[in-house]
């Protein structure tokens, strides 16, 4: 495990790249990954600040990957070869099936990583432009805009 990511801070990690994901195995493979590649490429293991900044990064593109590959995958993939979801027990919270969760999966990937990063992960525009790979105001933009569409959800679930 990288040096500052105990065991809260990988839970943690792995919850936010499943609301990218919408896949609890996967996350925790993206994650993993992540871990061990950026373990791998950094010089100094003790600057924990640029690990974890350096993870982050890590994480979005790897979820990225895996969205690209789910969307070729999809329309290579006869419609009665798909699997449907594991129905692991436990591994998902109630919460998930939610209108909320479901608006913020029908966002654009864009959209999606900024409210995830800004909201879930409480990071500022800087480290989510970081993590992104994009400006602070195109950070701005994507999380105005995915708050835009979810709005009506949460104006509902308000009432």
């Amino acid at each position: 495990m990288l040096i500052g990511v105990g065991p809260g801070e990988y839970l943690s990690l792995v919850r936010l790249v499943v609301l990218l994901l919408d896949d609890t195995t996967a996350a925790e493979d993206v994650v993993q990954e992540a871990c061990v590649a950026v373990h791998a490429s950094l010089r100094l293991p003790r600057d924990d600040g640029k690990a974890l900044s350096r993870l982050r990064r890590e994480l979005v593109s790897r979820s990225r990957s895996v969205l690209r590959r789910r969307a070729v995958a999809g329309r290579t993939v006869p419609a009665y070869a798909r699997d449907e979801p594991s129905a692991e027990p436990g591994a998902v919270t109630l919460l998930e099936h939610s209108a909320f969760l479901a608006a913020l999966r029908s966002l654009p990937c864009r959209q999606r990583e900024a409210i995830v990063l800004r909201y879930y992960a409480s990071l500022p525009d800087a480290e989510i432009a970081a993590a992104m790979g994009i400006s602070k105001g195109a950070v701005r933009h994507h999380a105005a805009h995915g708050m835009d569409a979810l709005k009506p959800v949460l104006e509902h679930d308000a009432l």
